[in-house]
């Protein structure tokens, strides 16, 4: 069974964030840090297939991913899994429960994970103390939007194995961008493939190995390495993530 450790103190404090001085994020002001540094309650950590939240569970918390690789996911009353998305750190968790008060999907550990936990309680505070990092929330709800809308233009219109490069060079482009590694290791099975682009593991293990004839990527059993990016999102006919920078609560 997966354990998930709960969040009992303090290890990483907002001022030493390791993420806060990457490329990628905006910078805080004085007063932000101050803020966000109270809002923080402690941190949790949880192995590898820990349910963090559970679909129709209300939680009196708010997540942000500080490192390790997670998904949201919905099921089906038979048991089958749609993938929605992927959470990388900087991502939040669990916003949906904080906003509406139940959860409409399930996130799971995909590698060992620490998250930053918040109160869900003081959300308002910070709406309307720090409209700064309101709109930070905000435009991160809105990113997730923009990201689902494209991964069901993939879903809807992509060949079998143009979703699948689009999936694959996606995950690599965001790691990249968080500085995970020049040889990104994506902690993903066939499973989570299938589940995500709606094939059958028959078909996804067909056009998995027809992106590793290609030399595109190297699938090692429970990850994936993406060997040519470029090629890879030339044959998902995608342009790539943009380079904006990004907040961090």
């Amino acid at each position: 069974m997966s354990l998930i450790i709960p969040h009992t103190g303090r290890r990483v404090p907002c001022e030493q964030c390791p993420l806060r001085p990457l490329e990628t994020f905006r910078d805080f002001t004085a007063p932000e840090i101050k803020f966000v540094s109270h809002f923080k309650t402690g941190e949790m950590m949880a192995e590898p297939g820990a349910v963090i939240v559970s679909e129709g569970a209300h939680s009196a918390h708010l997540y942000t991913l500080l490192s390790g690789w997670a998904f949201r996911f919905k099921t089906l009353p038979d048991g089958r899994r749609q993938v929605l998305n992927y959470l990388l750190p900087g991502d939040l968790v669990g916003l949906q429960g904080s906003v509406i008060g139940e959860m409409d999907h399930s996130v799971e550990a995909l590698s060992s994970v620490v998250l930053c936990v918040f109160q869900r309680d003081r959300l308002d505070e910070l709406f309307g103390a720090h409209p700064g990092l309101g709109f930070d929330v905000t435009w991160l709800a809105a990113q997730e939007e923009r990201m689902l809308d494209n991964h069901l233009l993939s879903l809807g219109r992509r060949t079998a194995l143009e979703r699948t490069a689009y999936l694959l060079s996606f995950l690599h482009e965001r790691a990249l961008a968080l500085e995970m590694g020049k040889r990104v290791q994506i902690p993903i099975n066939q499973q989570h493939v299938a589940d995500t682009l709606g094939l059958s593991i028959v078909h996804t293990n067909k056009t998995l190995r027809k992106l590793t004839n290609m030399e595109l990527i190297r699938w090692l059993g429970g990850a994936c390495e993406v060997l040519d990016l470029d090629g890879l999102m030339d044959v998902a006919g995608w342009e790539g993530l943009s380079r904006r920078k990004r907040p961090l609560i």
